[in-house]
């Protein structure tokens, strides 16, 4: 969130955007995705600026090593989190020992308003620090339960440990906070990412175990996923522990909203993932071998999302409707007026009736050239077997698809066009960000320096498509 993170936001205004979506925000867990983060309300340390925190007074120069890896295409990310930790440990007591009593004042601001969730996330990191990352269902009996006089006990013991978890999240929300004003000064509406679903080993389901479709043991009863589809034959497995939907629905939703109050805080529109899931879900048993194994049951539906709308207003959301999608989903999205998602690769079937194809969007819909789980649009073209199609309906030739298909995504009459930035550099397949299905090797790609300063003219060209389909 330091100077790139501003000079990005700069780049965008020029190039005549006004929308920047990016993926969830969360600390991320085991495999570093940003789907399976240890709480749906944290900030991940990892994105924490130290240059910044020189200027505050809490790191020497020589403490924050010099970036240079700016023209690696690949996050390595164990290394970032062990120079950040061992920064932010510093910065901590630089600001335990000398921060004004404004900034003191602040961070016990921050905390109150971060009251729903702080402690209780604070506390589980601590814990699994103390446990060497183990999962909560393997620490003792009196932590995993929650006993009362076992949490009086490990919060006095661990106090310096949660003060330094609560001053991580101070730093994000300071620094986040500053970013999305500048975004918003420069005309950019910021849309974040919101995941259905919380990993099974966070805080929230450690902390909020009835909400969820657990055993008496607390493990998962049933677990999340979808049934076979484009990515996968046999379906995707996520194992994310299942919602107590009726729990939920007799607290008015309380957790979901304050959920949702949080990213409407962060973000000035929010990408519902897997909406689908909120009309009916795939539910998978614990020990399945594949998600084939599991079943359809209803989600909760309207009063869902009529609670988010009595408590929060207006709901600034886009409807993640990919998958298998029934009447049903569609009448519980239109219903609330939300705009769906049109993605470029799904188009081209050989079936002119294909809603995905430009000449079937509606405007009350966003549309992609890819999402996260796709290939890049490079790698997607040159990996089709009879490329025939693409080409005729665009009335291009191998050499100009490209921009051919970026122009038709331009003009689409969609009303907001979302490309990620490996499309508009024209990245193949090594630029791809995650394969749904694997574990391991997603998440890392990263835009060098050299590549950002070499996109000039392709910041160009985009530019002059966002004014000529009036999208300036």
């Amino acid at each position: 969130m330091g100077r790139q993170a501003y000079v990005w936001i700069d780049r965008l205004t020029e190039a005549g955007q006004g929308l920047w979506q990016i993926l969830p925000l969360g600390p991320t867990g085991y495999g570093d995705s940003p789907y399976q983060c240890y709480s749906a309300f944290a900030g991940n340390p990892l994105l924490i600026d130290l240059q910044t925190l020189i200027s505050y007074g809490w790191l020497a120069p020589s403490e924050v090593p010099v970036d240079g890896d700016s023209d690696e295409k690949r996050v390595d990310f164990s290394r970032v989190r062990q120079v950040k930790t061992q920064a932010l440990h510093s910065a901590f007591q630089a600001f335990r020992e000398r921060a004004t009593d404004e900034w003191r004042r602040r961070f016990n601001a921050f905390e109150l308003s971060q009251v729903f969730w702080l402690e209780d996330y604070a506390l589980f990191m601590a814990l699994h620090d103390r446990y060497r990352g183990e999962s909560w269902q393997g620490w003792p009996a009196e932590l995993k339960h929650r006993d009362a006089q076992a949490m009086e006990n490990v919060r006095r013991e661990l106090f310096d440990e949660i003060e330094y978890r609560k001053f991580e999240q101070f730093l994000f929300f300071t620094q986040w906070e500053e970013l999305h004003a500048y975004a918003g000064k420069r005309g950019i509406a910021v849309i974040g990412d919101l995941p259905i679903y919380v990993s099974y080993d966070s805080s929230d389901c450690w902390a909020h175990p009835e909400l969820f479709a657990l055993d008496e043991a607390l493990r998962p009863r049933f677990v999340a996923g979808v049934p076979p589809d484009y990515f996968s034959r046999t379906g995707q497995l996520w194992g994310n522990p299942l919602y107590d939907w009726e729990r939920l629905a007799s607290t008015g939703y309380a957790w979901w909203v304050e959920r949702m109050r949080q990213s409407f805080f962060l973000y000035d529109i929010v990408r519902l993932d897997h909406f689908r899931g909120f009309e009916a879900y795939w539910s998978i048993p614990a020990d399945a071998e594949t998600a084939a194994e599991g079943e359809w049951r209803p989600g909760p539906g309207a009063a869902f999302f009529d609670a988010l709308r009595k408590q929060l207003g207006d709901l600034p959301l886009i409807a993640e409707d990919l998958g298998i999608i029934t009447p049903g989903v569609e009448e519980l999205r239109d219903r609330f007026g939300l705009p769906g998602m049109k993605v470029l690769q799904f188009a081209f079937d050989g079936n002119v009736n294909n809603p995905y194809l430009p000449h079937n969007h509606r405007p009350h819909s966003v549309l992609y050239t890819g999402t996260h789980d796709n290939d890049t649009l490079m790698g997607w073209f040159h990996s089709l077997g009879d490329r025939g199609y693409v080409l005729e309906y665009l009335g291009s030739d191998e050499n100009s698809f490209h921009w051919d298909l970026l122009r038709l995504h331009q003009m689409s009459v969609s009303a907001m066009a979302i490309l990620p930035l490996q499309d508009l550099l024209g990245l193949g397949s090594e630029a791809r960000m995650n394969v749904p299905g694997t574990a391991e090797g997603n998440w890392a790609w990263r835009c060098s320096q050299e590549e950002m300063e070499g996109a000039q003219n392709a910041f160009g060209k985009l530019k002059r498509l966002s004014t000529l389909y009036g999208r300036k």
